[in-house]
């Protein structure tokens, strides 16, 4: 199955979220993997975070009327960053006139939805017109070896490529040789740490405040984050540890949502390997957070040299 992801959010200094959560809730249903960004969110943060998580597209919503400069300078970035093929999609009701609705698509905006596309499509045909829209492969499956060798410029696409060759069960010995190779070749000595615990006990919010420590105290360091949230049975997944994790914004630190998919368990399918390429591309820390699940298993065991397990308060 080829999965969309789409990064979702509402324009700067815009709080109307409503539309875009209504609209990220019907992708998910309709088994896209949705890295949500929550609202007042800048181009340059949507655009980042599209590239990192080798998104298919992106969707935004813009009510404070600045629709054309954000829309505009989004695409842009997409070209000057070679990632023009990520496609943009807007919204923003009566507020997007149509002489700008066209504006803004013979710009390169894939496609501004306007309430009369909303009356004639209704919200799930707009949402399954963008889906089909983005569904692409984006990365090349041969090209595992290339990635490598420029991983500092195509982590994102070496990721995409592991995850999918494993889940597809296309992963092979010479795949697994050639990691290990790259990674011996990196002599990498960072450190790895596992975070787990029952959903809703804190572990994002622990996560940003190691991330703010970390960055405040290491300034010549970099770090990556694997944040890991379960796929719904039938369904997508909504992937919203960047709403919580405020301090990801940064050089120096980068971090891949990832859905659990077919597997079941805390983590995904590929973790070991997608822990070898943050090593090979040179992290210093690697930070390892489990969809959330009971005591029993923590899931990162044998996979992190750190284990943290966090609890509620009631627990003492």
């Amino acid at each position: 199955m080829d999965y969309v992801r789409i990064v979702t959010a509402t324009s700067l200094f815009d709080g109307h979220d409503a539309s875009i959560n209504i609209m990220r809730r019907i992708m998910q249903d309709l088994g896209a993997e949705v890295i949500h960004l929550a609202h007042n969110r800048s181009a340059y943060e949507i655009v980042q975070t599209a590239i990192e998580e080798d998104a298919n597209a992106i969707a935004v919503t813009s009510y404070q009327g600045g629709h054309m400069e954000f829309f505009k300078y989004m695409h842009d970035l997409l070209r000057e960053k070679n990632a023009s093929q990520i496609r943009i999609f807007g919204g923003g009701g009566g507020v997007i006139t149509p002489n700008e609705v066209k504006e803004l698509e013979d710009y390169g905006i894939t496609k501004i939805f306007t309430p009369q596309d909303g009356l004639k499509m209704g919200l799930k045909g707009m949402v399954q017109y963008l889906i089909d829209k983005s569904r692409f492969k984006t990365y090349e499956e041969d090209n595992l070896k290339c990635y490598l060798e420029n991983v500092d410029n195509k982590l994102h696409k070496a990721i995409s490529l592991v995850e999918d060759l494993i889940n597809s069960g296309k992963w092979s010995k010479e795949h697994s040789d050639l990691i290990d190779y790259y990674l011996d070749k990196a002599k990498s000595n960072s450190v790895t740490i596992g975070l787990s615990g029952v959903g809703g006990a804190g572990k994002s919010s622990l996560i940003d405040e190691v991330i703010r420590y970390f960055k405040n105290e290491f300034t010549d360091k970099r770090m990556a984050i694997l944040a890991i949230d379960p796929t719904k049975r039938g369904k997508g997944a909504l992937l919203g540890d960047r709403v919580r994790l405020n301090s990801v914004p940064d050089e120096r630190v980068y971090m891949r949502s990832m859905a659990t998919r077919s597997f079941i368990g805390p983590v995904v399918k590929s973790s070991d390997q997608i822990i070898k390429l943050f090593k090979i591309a040179g992290f210093d820390l690697i930070l390892i957070e489990t969809a959330g699940i009971g005591q029993a298993d923590i899931g990162t065991f044998g996979k992190a040299d750190l284990n943290v397990y966090v609890m509620t308060p009631e627990y003492g």
